[in-house]
């Protein structure tokens, strides 16, 4: 079981890292954007369930909050 190895530790094919880098980017951008998504709903949600607004002033809220926090986070 265990063996010994006197090789370089990595034998196996040469990493990419500029492929491991664009991943991590996009893993941060939608990670930070589906937060921006899910913060808005939840407001908007409070906002047409515990007040008088209605679905429709909530669905508009929704809408605006998320336009504003894509902006806002570019």
């Amino acid at each position: 079981m265990a063996e010994h190895h006197t090789g370089p530790l990595e034998t196996g094919a040469p990493m990419d890292y500029s492929e491991h880098e664009k991943t991590y980017n996009f893993f941060l951008t939608a990670t930070k954007f589906g937060t921006v998504f899910c913060v808005s709903l939840l407001i908007a949600m409070a906002a047409g369930f515990f007040t008088s607004a209605g679905f429709f002033s909530a669905l508009v809220l929704f809408i605006l909050l998320n336009i504003a926090g894509f902006v806002l986070l570019r």
